[in-house]
């Protein structure tokens, strides 16, 4: 394999980031192949995200959205060629609609791997039924891809100290509380935010906020709230992803919402209590033995988020 390519129809920072584990192994796998970037949004693993060092080169078609269309059928090859791509050895479809998966498949290629319509498109079909991608690969290739972990010490060595510096004892806490989707209601009440972290703060440990530093309103409200609380980003030079995963790694524990921080911290490995509403606990939810899930259409029978109490988080704590 010397040409893989990737496509991933997710547009947000935390699809990219649940793919890190994947890309890692096939990296260490596939030592001498260039990896291409094909997405229907922008490639994160070399804009926000390019501090993890995850870096695959993006192929750029010109199809914005590419793959939710229907005439992209018809420019998708055209494109390819008209760019001077040449063909590649291996496309990963990372996705399981259709329409995507049909436009994907017209780009030259050697193998189609896809899990789309149980296999529909790729080149060999393989015998599972696991949605674990790695798993599929190492069947359809034949051979073992040994599954690797990301660990901290990818993230340059003046962040990690950078994180020091601002988290330098114990006892963090850290919270994140606000969405990126907004579509969909993910957050819970500020007010039972506060009223936890305060509650955190009587048990002798400090509440950390991870907020954008533009939320100037919303870090006031916290700051009126929780006079303990601690908000390290906005005392740092840098801002990036990798900054909180550096960070995360200094505390003792973290509560998060469905949210693209929430994958940040979970690359740490630091435990965390994560709230879910409307969206898949099961599916979105971070992988790793570190992580206990509240979801309140599982607890209450309702995708109100805010239908989990204060003390049922803290008692995770």
């Amino acid at each position: 394999m010397k040409k893989i390519l990737i496509y991933n129809s997710g547009g947000g920072l935390g699809d990219s980031i649940q793919l890190f584990p994947l890309l890692i192994s096939l990296k260490n796998h596939f030592k001498k192949a260039k990896f291409y970037y094909l997405g229907s949004h922008a490639n994160h693993f070399n804009g926000k995200l390019k501090e993890y060092k995850i870096n695959l080169e993006t192929v750029d078609l010109g199809l914005k959205y590419f793959g939710f269309r229907w005439w992209h059928l018809i420019l998708a090859k055209k494109r390819f060629v008209n760019k001077s791509y040449s063909k590649f050895d291996l496309i990963i479809d990372l996705q399981t609609k259709f329409r995507n998966s049909f436009i994907l498949k017209r780009i030259p290629h050697g193998l189609f791997y896809s899990r789309t319509f149980n296999g529909l498109f790729s080149s060999k079909k393989i015998n599972s039924k696991s949605s674990d991608h790695l798993e599929n690969l190492s069947l359809f290739i034949e051979e073992d891809v040994i599954k690797l972990e990301f660990k901290i010490d990818r993230i340059a060595k003046e962040i990690l100290s950078e994180a020091k510096k601002l988290l330098p004892n114990s006892n963090y806490v850290g919270f994140s509380i606000t969405q990126g989707n907004q579509y969909r209601k993910k957050s819970w009440s500020i007010y039972k935010f506060t009223a936890l972290a305060n509650k955190v703060t009587s048990k002798n440990k400090t509440p950390v906020f991870f907020i954008e530093k533009n939320q100037f309103d919303l870090i006031q409200k916290i700051k009126n709230q929780v006079p303990s609380a601690l908000f390290p980003e906005l005392k740092s030079k840098y801002a990036c992803p990798a900054l909180v995963t550096a960070l995360s790694s200094r505390l003792e524990t973290a509560i998060s919402i469905d949210n693209g921080i929430m994958h940040m911290m979970a690359l740490s490995n630091v435990p965390m209590v994560v709230l879910f509403g409307p969206t898949n606990s099961d599916k979105f939810a971070p992988k790793n033995p570190y992580t206990k899930i509240l979801d309140s259409k599982k607890m209450h029978k309702t995708k109100d988020i805010n239908s989990i109490e204060v003390d049922e988080v803290l008692s995770l704590i």
